[in-house]
C-alpha cells in the first residue's frame, strides 16, 4: 500500500476550516499564511495524485491578502472543473474541446463564494462527472491517498483526494449519481449531498428533465459541512424547504432508522454489509429504534431507468457539444463511456419517456418510506474500492458500465428523489482503506442528518491521514 499526504507543521496543521476560522479570528494565523501552505501543499500531492485540474494561485494570493466578507474568509479551498468561475476556464475533464476563460461566475459558484472561501486552483474529475471512477485517459487516474494504487472515487475525485490529503480542508463537490458521497466513502471524508434546490444550481442542471444533480462540499469533519450548509443558506435560500440552521450537536430526539444492504438488484458484498450493521448497532446503543428492511422505495426497473436517463446526459453532450462548448468542439475525442452512454441511449430512445416518468415517481414512493422512518442507514458503495484501472474508460464500454453498475449500487436513488443523504467514513476494509457508511433522510431534512452525524462521529471519531505514516511520497506507485 502507497500513502501520500501533506499535513505539516505549517498554517493549516491538522485544523478543520471551522478550527481556521477560529485560528484566523484570534491572529495565531492569517489569511495569506493559511493560502500560501495550502498552495505549498498542493504542489506536493497533486501529481502524484492527478488531483488538480487548474492552478488559481495568483488569483488566491490576491484574494488572500485583501479577505472579503463571509464566514470561511481567507479559508483556502477549490472548486471542481465542471462549474463555472470569472477568470478560470471550465475543462469538464474532458479533451474534446479547449475550454474559454469564464468572465461571470455561475449561479452555484456565486453561492460557494459568497461564503469567504478562498479558491487556489480546480479540481479534476472523471469526463463530464460519468463515471464513478477519475481516471483520464490522457492525464491519468486521480489517486486515492489512502492508498495510490486505488482510485479516488466518482467524478469529485480531485476534491476528495486534496481535502483527504491534507492540502485544504474543504472543497467543492457535486452529485449526479452519488460524485459527493462516493469519493468521501473511498477518502475517508464526510460528503453530504443536500435536497434539491438546497442550493443555487446552474442553467444545465435546472434544466434537467429530472434534476440529479446536487451541489456540496467534502470535509474532514461533520462541523465544516454543517457550518458550510448554514453560511450557503444564508447566500441563497429556497422557500420549497425547511431551514437546516446551524447545527452544531448531536440531536436528542431517538430516531426510527430502516438498514438495508440489498441495494438496487446489487447486495453489498459481507464485509461491507457487516459494516453497516456494526453501525446499526451503534445507532442501537445509543437508543435509536433500528429495523432491517429488505428493499428501498424504488421501483423494480429503477437501475435500467437511471443508465437510460444517464445516457441522456451524455446523447445532449455528444450531439449538442459545438453548440455548449464551442468550435473546438470534436466528439470523436470523448472517451469509450461517454460515447457507450450515448450509442446506449440512442438505441432505447423508444423507452426513454416511459423511463423518466417512472423516475419522477421516485419522490412520492421515497416520501411514502419516510413516513414510516426518519432515515435509513446503507452501504455509500457495494464493495470495496476498487484498483487504478478497473475503471478505465479506455476499457470497452460494456465492461466498464457492468462494473460500475456493480459498484455504484446505493447513491443514485437520492439523486432521483432529490432527497439528502450523507457519506460516513466509519469502517475500514480488511487493506485499512475507508468505507462510507451512509444515511438518507426525507426531503429537506438536512438537519436530521448531521444531528446523526454528529453523533456518530463521537461515538466513532473518524480516522485521518494527518495521524498516519506516510510510506511514500515520492509518485512511485
Amino acid at each position: 500500500m502507497s500513502r501520500i499526504h501533506a499535513f505539516g507543521d505549517d498554517a493549516l496543521g491538522d485544523l478543520d476550516a471551522v478550527g481556521l476560522v477560529e485560528a484566523l479570528r484570534e491572529g495565531r494565523v492569517s489569511a495569506p499564511d493559511l493560502v500560501e501552505a495550502a498552495i505549498a501543499r498542493t504542489e506536493v500531492v497533486a501529481a502524484p495524485l492527478g488531483a488538480l485540474a487548474h492552478r488559481a494561485y495568483d488569483r488566491a494570493r490576491e484574494q488572500a491578502a485583501r479577505p472579503g466578507v463571509g464566514f470561511f474568509a481567507g479559508v483556502p479551498t477549490l472548486i471542481k472543473d465542471n462549474v463555472d468561475v470569472a477568470g478560470m476556464p471550465t475543462q469538464q475533464g474532458c479533451d474534446a474541446f479547449v475550454s474559454k476563460v469564464h468572465t461571470e461566475d455561475g449561479d452555484f459558484a456565486r453561492t460557494f463564494l459568497a461564503t469567504g472561501l478562498v479558491p487556489i486552483g480546480k479540481s479534476q474529475l472523471s469526463e463530464f462527472g460519468f463515471s464513478a471512477a477519475a481516471e483520464h485517459p490522457r492525464l491519468g487516474p486521480v489517486r486515492s491517498p489512502w492508498d495510490t494504487t486505488r482510485v479516488a472515487g466518482a467524478s469529485s475525485a480531485g476534491s476528495a483526494a486534496l481535502v483527504a490529503a491534507g492540502a485544504v480542508p474543504i472543497a467543492h463537490a457535486n452529485d449526479g449519481g452519488g460524485s459527493i458521497r462516493i469519493p468521501a466513502a473511498v477518502n475517508g471524508l464526510v460528503g453530504l449531498k443536500p435536497s434539491r434546490d438546497r442550493l443555487a444550481q446552474d442553467a444545465l442542471s435546472r434544466q434537467m428533465p429530472v434534476r440529479i444533480v446536487a451541489d456540496g462540499v467534502v470535509t474532514r469533519t461533520v462541523r465544516d459541512t454543517a457550518a458550510f450548509l448554514r453560511e450557503a443558506e444564508k447566500a441563497y435560500r429556497t422557500l420549497r424547504l425547511p431551514p437546516i440552521g446551524d447545527i452544531t450537536r448531536p440531536g436528542k430526539a431517538r430516531l426510527r432508522i430502516a438498514v438495508n444492504t440489498t441495494g438496487l438488484q446489487r447486495a453489498a458484498d459481507p464485509e461491507v454489509a457487516d459494516a453497516v450493521r456494526a453501525v446499526a448497532d451503534l445507532l442501537h446503543g445509543a437508543g435509536h429504534h433500528v429495523e432491517e428492511v429488505a428493499d428501498l422505495p424504488v421501483e423494480a426497473g429503477f437501475p435500467d431507468d437511471f443508465l437510460l436517463y444517464w445516457g441522456l446526459l451524455a446523447l445532449a453532450i455528444v450531439r449538442g457539444g459545438r453548440f455548449t462548448f464551442g468550435p473546438t468542439w470534436d466528439a470523436g475525442r470523448t472517451d469509450n463511456l461517454t460515447r457507450g452512454l450515448e450509442r446506449h441511449t440512442r438505441r432505447h430512445l423508444h423507452r426513454l419517456p416511459g423511463a423518466i416518468t417512472r423516475l419522477r415517481r421516485a419522490p412520492a414512493r421515497s416520501a411514502a418510506f419516510f413516513e414510516r422512518y426518519d432515515a435509513v442507514l446503507t452501504p455509500t458503495l457495494a464493495t470495496s474500492t476498487p484498483r487504478v484501472g478497473h475503471l478505465d474508460p479506455t476499457q470497452p464500454y460494456e465492461v466498464v458500465v457492468e462494473r460500475l453498475l456493480d459498484w455504484v449500487a446505493f447513491t443514485p436513488l437520492a439523486n432521483v428523489t432529490g432527497d439528502p443523504a450523507i457519506s460516513l467514513p466509519l469502517a475500514t476494509d480488511a487493506d485499512g482503506l475507508p468505507l462510507g457508511v451512509m444515511l438518507t433522510a426525507g426531503l429537506g431534512r438536512e438537519a436530521r442528518l448531521l444531528e446523526l452525524a454528529y453523533e456518530l462521529e463521537r461515538i466513532a471519531p473518524f480516522a485521518s491521514l494527518a495521524q498516519t505514516p506516510v510510506e511514500r511520497r515520492d509518485g512511485d506507485f
